[in-house]
């Protein structure tokens, strides 16, 4: 019996189906990312609502301190409302806008002195130094996350299978440089 017969169609399918399976090797790494970028970005949305906790724990210690405390308090609410739909821009709002009133918060505690020294402020104030740090960690993550999927999706094989199958680069989390450091509140935490 002659097996010449067989080998081109043999290598063939051989050929065929170790493309298949590094077609398939490749997407089960694009859905791997894609799967890490999501579940990290949901571990900084729990840590910015952390943070608006925080926040909302920290206007009701300096309650009677604070001009306008009833819009702070609905601007808190407004941004839970907002953050397990947000996507990354929307992260990036939500962290401006508690960062912003953390330094007010942080501003009206430095011009009382009774206020300064409560216990119960400085203890606040220490958490949102966790959250922030917190915060940090998981962007840092995702980041790094997004970064490798994004290159998959730009080179080749990987991107053939990326397109072919719809998964598209994802955005980054970008804070604004102003925004990116943690709130000065050393003045607080010391007695």
């Amino acid at each position: 019996m002659d097996y010449t017969n067989y080998l081109l169609p043999g290598g063939l399918v051989l050929f065929v189906g170790l493309v298949g399976v590094y077609f398939a090797y490749l997407f089960n790494r694009l859905v791997r990312f894609g799967n890490a970028a999501e579940a990290n970005l949901g571990q900084v949305r729990v840590a910015l609502k952390k943070r608006l906790d925080m926040i909302e724990q920290l206007l009701g210690a300096v309650k009677g301190y604070v001009r306008h405390e009833r819009e702070l308090f609905e601007s808190v609410a407004a941004m839970r409302a907002k953050i397990f739909e947000a996507g990354s821009q929307g992260l990036s709002d939500i962290d401006r806008e508690s960062r912003s009133i953390t330094g007010g918060i942080v501003a009206v505690a430095e011009a009382y002195p009774d206020l300064k020294a409560s216990e119960s402020v400085r203890k606040l104030m220490d958490a949102v130094v966790s959250v922030e740090d917190e915060i940090a960690r998981h962007r840092y993550t995702y980041n790094n996350i997004v970064q490798e999927l994004n290159t998959m999706v730009d080179t080749i094989p990987s991107n053939l299978v990326a397109s072919s199958v719809g998964f598209d680069k994802r955005e980054y989390l970008q804070f604004e440089e102003e925004v990116e450091a943690r709130p000065d509140i050393t003045g607080i935490s010391e007695p």
